[in-house]
């Protein structure tokens, strides 16, 4: 079912388990080169995002038009498409985590992260979140791009892992400005349900903190920045008072232990 929402907590994925012109035009992704991006003898897939990166921008202006009612205690910020873009291209050009894997977006929104997973050929993608008028949202771009998305109305702590296999996690975390701990959250259970890897957004001021709680904590193998972005945030909330605020977030790419050495 294309865009099918289910309000269960348990998952119903079922698939295996386990700035500019010229930077586009050399294949990087766009927005721009960033040599962490490219490691030396790495296959230039990026061309596949890039091509396809119009879809993102139309999700933006789509988002736009109709912007569910956002939840401040939800720390609802959209993902663009420059960071979004940028995020699967690393995963996919330098790791091979994207194209052919199980992804799941974990607060995932009107799916952006989810829907570009899917515009890089992942085998299987599910969307998580809360919030039902953004689920809806998604399914609606899911629909319109003609893409497979499972999408599933949950809170993130009380997700079922249970029959939930997955390989890629991707998200754009709550900050935890609002209600403290909330990154952390997604965090740990990406940490439990991903099989490869989880990439995620985080401050850059919080950068220490996140890799020692993450490696601690959350039974990481490996906490890694790839590179450090500026979120455009636009004004979203009532007590926002600038326009739109320029934010220093760090792309992680965090390694869960083996399932079998994870405890129960």
């Amino acid at each position: 079912k294309r865009g099918h929402i289910s309000n269960s907590a348990t998952a119903t994925a079922t698939a295996r388990g386990g700035g500019g012109d010229e930077a586009e035009a050399a294949g990087g992704p766009p927005g721009g080169p960033d040599p962490v991006l490219r490691p030396q003898g790495t296959p230039r897939r990026s061309i596949r995002l890039r091509n396809k990166a119009v879809n993102l921008h139309e999700l933006r202006r789509r988002r736009r038009r109709r912007r569910p009612c956002v939840q401040v205690e939800l720390e609802q910020y959209a993902t663009g498409p420059h960071i979004a873009s940028r995020m699967l291209y690393t995963a996919e050009n330098s790791f091979d985590d994207i194209s052919g894997k199980v992804v799941a977006d974990f607060g995932c929104g009107c799916g952006t992260l989810a829907v570009a997973s899917a515009l890089l050929d992942a085998e299987h993608v599910t969307g998580i979140d809360i919030d039902l008028q953004s689920l809806e949202l998604a399914q609606e771009n899911a629909t319109d791009l003609e893409l497979d998305i499972d999408l599933i109305q949950c809170d993130i702590k009380n997700l079922n892992l249970k029959g939930l296999l997955v390989d890629t996690v991707v998200m754009n975390p709550p900050f935890g400005t609002k209600r403290k701990g909330a990154d952390m959250e997604f965090l740990s259970m990406g940490l439990k349900v991903a099989a490869q890897a989880v990439y995620s957004l985080h401050k850059t001021s919080t950068r220490e903190y996140i890799k020692k709680a993450a490696l601690r904590n959350c039974n990481a193998i490996s906490a890694e920045v790839l590179c450090e972005l500026r979120y455009d945030l636009p004004r979203t909330y009532r007590f926002h008072k600038q326009k739109e605020l320029d934010i220093a977030v760090d792309l992680w790419r965090f390694v869960p232990q083996a399932r079998d050495e994870r405890a129960s």
